[in-house]
Formats: C-alpha cells, sequence, structure tokens
C-alpha cells in the first residue's frame, strides 16, 4: 500500500487528489495551514474511506521547520513515504504588478516557490534515506511561457517552478528519487475563482473562457492520479489539459456549449 503526502490538501485539487488515492486504496497524508481546516478534511474523507487511511498534520510550508515535521510525521505514522505532491499555492485577483501590495507579493513568493523548495529538499533527503520515493510539483497558469493580463506575479512563480523542477529531474536522474510535475489545466477552485464578483463585467468575459477550457476538480484527478501511480520515469510532465485538447475545445464551442459551473 503506497503512502502519499500533499501539501495544500484541505480543498480544491489538493483535497480532490487526496480522495482518488483512497478510493485506489492508498494512505494519505493530508496537510493545510490549520489545524482546523486538516481537521474538516479528515472528517469529510473518513466518511468515506477507511480511517486507518488517513492522517492530517498541519503544515505552513513557508516554514522548513514545519515541513520537516510533515515528513517525520508521515514517516513516524506510515513507514515510508511513497510519493510527495507541492500542491501549497496561492495565487491573487488579476490586477497590474505595481497596485498589489508588496505583502501579498511576498506570501505568493513565498508559499509557491520557497515553500516548493522546502518540501523537494526534505521530500529528496528522506526519499534517498529510505532508497526511493516520488516527488509531483503542480505547475499553473505561466508555466509554459504563456502570459495572461494582470497575473505577472503568479505566472512568474509558476514559470519558476517549472524550471526548478526540470533543474532537479537532471540532478536526481542517476539516484533513488524522482521528480516530475503536474499540469491540471484550468480547474475550478478557490484559485481560479479569487475574489470575481459574479455580476461584474469581468466576471462574465472571465466565463467564457472558462465555460471552454475548465473543469472540475472531480473530472480532472483520477486521470492525475492513475498516471502517477503508473508512473516509473524520472522527469515525466503529467499534463491534463495538453495544446490538442485547447484547440479541440475551442474549435467546438459553438456546437457543445459547455458549462462546467452546472
Amino acid at each position: 500500500m503506497r503512502t502519499i503526502v500533499i501539501t495544500g490538501s484541505t480543498r480544491g485539487i489538493g483535497l480532490g487528489l487526496a480522495q482518488e488515492f483512497l478510493a485506489r486504496e492508498c494512505q494519505v497524508v493530508i496537510s493545510g495551514r490549520s489545524q482546523e481546516t486538516v481537521n474538516a478534511a479528515i472528517q469529510k474523507l473518513i466518511e468515506k474511506y477507511p480511517a486507518e487511511n488517513i492522517m492530517g498534520c498541519p503544515c505552513d510550508v513557508r516554514e522548513l521547520e514545519q515541513v520537516q515535521a510533515l515528513w517525520d510525521r508521515s514517516l513516524a505514522h506510515f513507514g515510508t513515504v511513497d510519493i510527495w505532491i507541492n500542491n501549497a499555492g496561492l495565487g491573487t485577483a488579476p490586477a497590474n504588478f505595481w497596485t498589489i501590495p508588496a505583502e501579498t507579493t511576498d506570501r505568493i513568493i513565498d508559499v509557491n516557490i520557497k515553500g516548493l523548495m522546502h518540501g523537494c529538499q526534505v521530500a529528496i533527503q528522506g526519499m534517498e534515506k529510505q532508497g526511493a520515493g516520488f516527488i509531483y510539483n503542480l505547475e499553473g497558469l505561466g508555466s509554459d511561457g504563456r502570459h495572461v493580463d494582470r497575473i505577472a506575479t503568479y505566472g512568474t512563480s509558476k514559470r519558476a517552478i517549472a524550471y526548478f523542477t526540470e533543474g532537479l529531474a537532471i540532478e536526481l536522474k542517476n539516484g533513488p528519487v524522482k521528480i516530475g510535475s503536474l499540469s491540471p489545466g484550468m480547474v475550478i477552485t478557490d484559485l481560479l475563482m479569487g475574489d470575481y464578483d459574479q455580476d461584474s463585467q469581468r466576471w462574465q468575459e472571465a466565463k467564457k473562457i472558462f465555460n471552454i477550457l475548465a473543469d472540475q476538480v472531480e473530472t480532472v484527478t483520477p486521470w492525475l492520479v492513475e498516471k502517477m501511480l503508473a508512473n516509473d520515469k524520472n522527469g515525466r510532465r503529467i499534463r491534463w489539459l495538453t495544446t490538442p485538447k485547447i484547440i479541440w475545445r475551442f474549435i467546438s464551442a459553438p456546437l457543445l456549449k459547455r458549462d462546467p459551473f452546472k
């Protein structure tokens, strides 16, 4: 039975991944910034999955000591960590960079880049000691170099993740630890929705794109989990919304009239 640790897994894609791993009889460690959110997520999960396969641990990924504690507690509880997923991330509503408070920019960089680096450092060290393990880093808009108006900070953080993951794949190529990336595409979560006013013109314009490209968490996460469990290659990029799929969705949009919000 494989053990999976997922940062930022009390809601959204992280919680969706946890549910799918548990459905495939894996052991899962839930993590979020507060004990309260961790407890709430665990309570939701044990209504459907065996409690003995679930553990929770609060962790602010900005703090290396807390990330190390997440590894140590997971290892002590389940005996091994087979897959570590750096999912924790922050975004912000679309805005010109110079109008965003400095503390907001700092939080995005600290969580999305430094927090992910903490996760990789701790997991690599631990997995080298146990002799094996996989790490996956969550990509996002900006990872492939595309630019979208007024999300420069978030996009920069995700572009950095792509470069960092590629670099680690080279460093790890001759060792027992493997690393890869997950690209879930546009998924309807709090991170995507931000603080849109759904009565605003900005929301109506954004929804046109969401209707074409976005998917529900429960659509994307089963596919991602199956690919991770089947993968044995270092440097693998597991990508849901590929370029051919994007092209097809735009071509077929007038006929299919997708509405992922229903």
